[in-house]
């Protein structure tokens, strides 16, 4: 019998060894994803500062989530044991967490962070210091402090308050009308939470659509909001009454992203992926891996606690190189290490530009890629804002490293199963951050032909 996935440890680090056997491989059957990290950090945090019970279903088990709940715990919210099925959280009420006797530790979660800072940065007369693991002290935190600053926030740390550690003294924050240079999810969501406590509305304006997963749920626990489309605005109103709610966490299609690529680009491969949040504001994945002539159907499109939920069934096909970019990018950002991959194996040159923000995540994902893909023999040339990639060059198998990160560790697992011979991972055990389940997962999905 060939053992074709296994994982070993080695010096208390993980490497996930891949070959694929010679006679060939398909994917086949059902893929059941962890739930959307995105919602599950403001499930939780939502939970904490409402008043009354929240009750998430299908909360994600990863390492982020589990950060931010350790972080609202030590600030007054009754949180309990954290699982897939059913997750309870007492809220404390807005603007009642408590000043911690401890550093809150964000481990490597930048929405951790980012999201909570806006929240304690407006409560008055109390003291917080936040930090996180070596990734996230490295990664930039000025782009929310500065408009927090410009709020009234005092804050400070490392490098003039860019990079964690930081301390932050609570103040009355001024509302203020934000206007973001760049398209993200978390500054929005950060400044939004701050402004459920300054002393009127507050907006957000940005360059182009980022995920919208916090006004929703904003709205959700009753929060009142405006929102401009055509403008790309946010408008909150403070001091709002949050009421605990139900939560049913649909499954990540980040984490989805992965079965789409492996799927189309492992000959024979039929999969079906259930319980995928296609919010709009996420489905960049899908119109990029469409415009590349992937098979893919989606299937019972249903809507589950305001979040639009289908499954996708995705068959091989040969893909197509295209360019992605422009408003497209902040739909996609966290899938693009993965759609490297794809067009490693489609024909013609695929471009991918204005991704330049893929250089401060948990590694710059630009330059690993385009590094580890490199060592299996990709064509990869890396740019200041992204990658061009040719496809039909044959990838070996090699000795590949995640850079501990988890996108990365993932992706490169879906380029081994087309590549000949041996792939060793070093410190796969980066794939939990966000999927804990991913190799056995693999493991299932994959038949020897």
């Amino acid at each position: 019998m060939i053992i074709m996935i296994r994982l070993e440890t080695i010096s208390f680090h993980q490497q996930l060894v891949i070959t694929p056997p010679e006679s060939g491989l398909s994917l086949q059957g059902t893929v059941h994803i962890p739930g959307d990290k995105s919602i599950s950090h403001r499930a939780l945090m939502l939970g904490a500062i409402a008043e009354g019970e929240t009750v998430i279903e299908g909360l994600l088990l990863g390492e982020d989530p589990r950060s931010t709940a350790a972080c609202f715990s030590a600030m007054g919210a009754e949180i309990s044991e954290l699982n897939s099925t059913e997750v309870r959280v007492r809220g404390i009420g807005l603007g009642n967490l408590r000043e911690p006797n401890t550093i809150l530790d964000a481990g490597n979660s930048g929405t951790t962070m980012r999201l909570m800072m806006g929240l304690l940065a407006s409560h008055p007369d109390r003291f917080f210091t936040v930090t996180g693991d070596n990734s996230l002290r490295s990664r930039p935190m000025s782009r929310v402090v500065k408009p927090l600053q410009e709020m009234g926030a005092q804050i400070w740390g490392r490098d003039n308050a860019a990079l964690a550690p930081l301390a932050i003294q609570g103040q009355q924050l001024k509302a203020m009308h934000y206007h973001s240079p760049i398209a993200s999810a978390q500054v929005k969501s950060c400044i939004l939470l701050a402004g459920l406590m300054a002393d009127g509305k507050t907006t957000v304006t940005e360059p182009a659509l980022s995920r919208d997963h916090s006004e929703r749920m904003l709205k959700a626990f009753g929060a009142n909001l405006e929102i401009d489309h055509e403008t790309n605005s946010v408008t909150i109103e403070p001091h709002p009454v949050l009421k605990g709610q139900k939560v049913i966490v649909p499954g990540d299609i980040s984490s989805a992203a992965f079965w789409m690529v492996a799927a189309a680009i492992v000959p024979d491969s039929d999969l079906t992926i259930e319980n995928v949040g296609i919010n709009p504001t996420r489905t960049g994945i899908i119109e990029a891996m469409q415009l590349m002539g992937a098979d893919m159907t989606l299937e019972d499109p249903r809507e589950v606690a305001g979040e639009p939920v289908a499954d996708l069934r995705v068959q091989y096909s040969q893909l197509k190189g295209c360019v992605i970019g422009g408003e497209i990018i902040p739909r996609l950002i966290d899938e693009i290490p993965i759609l490297a991959v794809a067009a490693c194996f489609a024909e013609g040159t695929t471009i991918i530009k204005d991704a330049a923000e893929l250089r401060v995540k948990e590694s710059d994902r630009l330059a690993v890629m385009a590094m580890e893909l490199s060592k299996m023999g990709a064509n990869i040339v890396e740019h200041p804002d992204g990658l061009e990639i040719t496809g039909g060059a044959p990838l070996t198998g090699t000795e590949a490293d995640s850079h501990t990160d988890h996108r990365i560790a993932m992706s490169l697992a879906i380029a081994a199963l087309n590549a000949h011979g041996e792939t060793k991972i070093h410190r796969a055990e980066a794939a939990s951050i966000s999927y804990p389940t991913f190799v056995e997962t693999l493991m299932d999905v994959c038949e020897i032909e």
